[in-house]
């Protein structure tokens, strides 16, 4: 009897006939990689294999990494498997990751979200016998509203605070989140600046084409009265600290699709919640998994005991897998301020 084509090892999930792992979070020779959040991307692989969209950030994070990249699509040999990486629409260069062999194929996801949001590339589907999805959102209470709503939201709010001579400070992930609320708000409102975590991720995504509206780093020396009007751009974790602070007279944001529950806007000391996520809500992750047409689903990080019995319900063959991945998660720091990028 042939061995399963992915094993779950406390190293990552293996591909043992390719010999390499995908989103490792302990040193290994060959790491295939979804994205590059911090919790997927992680140092000290001796080789890696991402998409040519998701390079640079990993480049900018991790250092001078031994990195071969791969165009969408592309079928590439691995040993005794064959692989492709597929948009999985949660950042830009994010993927899933295909791997087959001989007829039989497993995805695993990643991170990903269905809903197009005009910046990153669209999530495609991928037909498979075994699909490995997260459940970061895995609870029916999860339900996202179009993104064309959430964003005519902030931008009145941005509007009314620029009005009453208030600052506004949004608090949002500086790979990803940041940048889809710079490429759909409403730039005309007045001058927008940026934490230095998430200009550093700007710069990236600029120098490889992608489109985003004139920003504004935040330095020491900067006076805050030299741009009235501004929105603020800013990691979770600089809210209610010193460094948002200086603005003075300011309203205080966080865009997280966390704010679906009750009692967090609170937590993250911000006069506003707006419900916007890069994962997939309760209807997107059903949908996704649907679309596969996969027999079995493995649960990763998130709502795992309480998705996985949903999926069962379903007819699904579910199960969990443990991993060190973690979504968006309000108790951690943002990843770019992991990397010491807290200007």
């Amino acid at each position: 009897m042939a061995e399963p084509l992915l094993t779950f090892t406390d190293r990552g999930i293996h591909c043992p006939e390719g010999d390499f792992h995908i989103d490792p979070w302990r040193p290994v020779d060959r790491a295939l990689i979804t994205h590059g959040h911090a919790d997927h991307a992680r140092d000290g692989m001796a080789r890696y294999l991402a998409t040519e969209a998701a390079a640079p950030v990993m480049r900018h994070r991790l250092g001078d990494i031994a990195l071969e990249t791969i165009r969408y699509g592309e079928r590439r040999r691995i040993g005794g498997v064959d692989v492709s990486f597929h948009p999985a629409g949660h950042v830009p260069g994010s993927a899933q990751i295909r791997i087959e062999r001989g007829g039989e194929v497993w995805v695993v996801s990643g991170d990903y979200k269905v809903a197009p949001d005009g910046f990153s590339e669209p999530f495609e589907p991928v037909a498979c016998h075994a699909f490995i999805t997260e459940s970061t959102f895995g609870l029916p209470v999860f339900k996202w509203r179009a993104q064309a709503e959430v964003t005519a939201e902030i931008d009145a709010w941005w509007r009314a605070n620029s009005q009453a001579g208030r600052t506004t400070i949004l608090g949002a992930y500086a790979l990803g989140k940041a940048q889809r609320i710079l490429a759909n708000v409403d730039a005309s409102i007045g001058p927008i600046l940026t934490h230095g975590a998430v200009e550093n991720t700007n710069e990236v995504l600029r120098a490889q084409g992608l489109n985003l509206p004139d920003t504004i780093r935040v330095t020491p020396e900067m006076n805050p009265k030299d741009h009235p009007g501004a929105l603020v751009l800013a990691t979770p974790s600089a809210l209610g600290t010193p460094w948002a602070r200086r603005f003075g007279a300011a309203s205080t944001g966080f865009a997280s699709g966390w704010m679906a529950l009750r009692g967090v806007r609170r937590r993250r000391a911000a006069d506003r919640g707006f419900v916007m996520s890069d994962h997939a809500d309760w209807d997107g992750l059903n949908a996704a998994i649907a679309e596969t047409g996969a027999e079995r689903v493995f649960v990763t990080h998130g709502y795992t005991q309480i998705f996985r019995r949903w999926l069962e319900s379903q007819g699904y063959d579910a199960a969990i897998v443990e991993t060190a991945w973690e979504g968006e998660s309000l108790d951690t720091a943002d990843d770019a301020e992991q990397q010491g990028e807290t200007s």
